[in-house]
């Protein structure tokens, strides 16, 4: 099938609409930065939302690539992905909040935070956005079942009703709350309508998938205006409803074109080398990026025109890191370590508890 170029180029515009409204918006809102920008962040502050786009790329993309694999090879693909970058984000991100004294943290947390696991034990993310991370990897657990299950077009549609089902039974107070743990149903929607997409991008549209994408959508505003009242909470100020519901309406609406193979004109390849610079700008932009704000705001507050120079370079230069992350880090060690977790996944488990070498 044809790499849909497309999706690396949504892939980095939801990380940019994520890092320009944590700079220019829940920055400034918090006290973690002495630099305003009042004007545009009535426009950038609806950037949390890269975050449902996300969801929805997620969706698609990780039921794509696991329904030519086996659950094993599904595992590590995975692994590979999500742990070279991370763990280098982390590592920075610690010692920059260590140094810096802005947000501290101690040792358990660190390295509970290197496995990625550590909300399951109620200690806190070092770094904001990585909360997503943990959602990401419960809808991992679900992809992996249907994998081990075996991938089919029925199977997946029955699992993605299933998902909606149980998700609506939630909602009116019939499941109990911890339920929610797997079933995420502040952002299950957003799965569920990428996986229908994947679906309709392999087999073509389908009366269920229509059905299953009206309702994630009509789900999705629901959850999302809710969603929106607690940030606006958060940070003491106000959202649009019609604006919220409008942004969810347009990322469904592109995805779905991309699907359909709408949109196969616009693919270019560089689209391929912007969207890897997603995952990793992503992983280091908030707490550092909100420690060096700290540093230079005051430098440039009493010159206005200085605030938009600080602001580029700080996005250009979160940029050239996550490149460097990308190309230092990510791709020499990627296929390094899969060939580390394949040896081991081949590894008899007596052969590895005695010690001996495997035959």
């Amino acid at each position: 099938m044809r790499r849909l170029y497309e999706v690396d180029l949504l892939r980095i515009i939801a990380a940019l609409a994520v890092v320009v409204f944590h700079y220019t918006f829940s920055a400034w809102m918090q006290g973690l930065s002495p630099v305003t920008f009042p004007v545009l962040g009535e426009v950038t502050r609806y950037g949390y939302l890269g975050v449902d786009l996300f969801f929805v790329i997620s969706g698609f993309v990780v039921l794509s690539s696991a329904w030519n694999r086996t659950p094993r090879e599904f595992v590590v693909s995975r692994i590979v992905r999500l742990y070279p970058a991370f763990w280098v984000a982390v590592t920075l991100t610690a010692v920059v909040s260590v140094v810096s004294g802005r947000f501290p943290i101690g040792p358990v947390q660190y390295l509970a935070n290197l496995t990625m696991l550590n909300p399951a034990a109620n200690i806190d993310n070092i770094d904001v956005v990585y909360w997503t991370l943990w959602a990401e990897l419960r809808f991992y657990l679900i992809v992996f079942v249907l994998a081990l299950v075996g991938l089919t077009r029925r199977r997946v549609l029955t699992a993605l009703w299933g998902w909606l089902a149980l998700t609506g039974l939630y909602e009116l107070g019939l499941l109990p709350s911890a339920a929610d743990l797997l079933l995420q149903t502040t952002f299950s929607h957003y799965f569920v309508a990428g996986m229908a997409l994947s679906l309709l991008h392999r087999f073509g549209p389908s009366w269920e998938l229509v059905a299953i994408l009206v309702l994630s959508y009509a789900n999705a505003v629901y959850r999302g205006l809710g969603f929106a009242a607690d940030v606006a909470e958060r940070y003491q100020t106000g959202f649009h409803s019609a604006v919220v519901i409008g942004v969810i309406w347009l990322i469904f609406m592109v995805v779905t074109l991309i699907a359909l193979e709408a949109t196969a004109g616009i693919g270019r390849r560089w689209f391929l080398v912007a969207g890897s610079l997603t995952y990793p700008l992503y992983l280091v932009h908030a707490h550092i990026g909100f420690v060096l704000l700290g540093w230079f705001g005051p430098l440039v507050t009493p010159y206005p025109g200085l605030k938009w120079v600080l602001l580029a370079v700080l996005i250009a230069g979160m940029g050239a890191l996550a490149y460097a992350i990308h190309v230092l880090v990510e791709r020499p060690l990627a296929p390094r370590l899969k060939q580390v977790l394949n040896r081991l996944a081949r590894v008899p488990v007596r052969a590895r508890q005695v010690g001996s070498r495997p035959v």
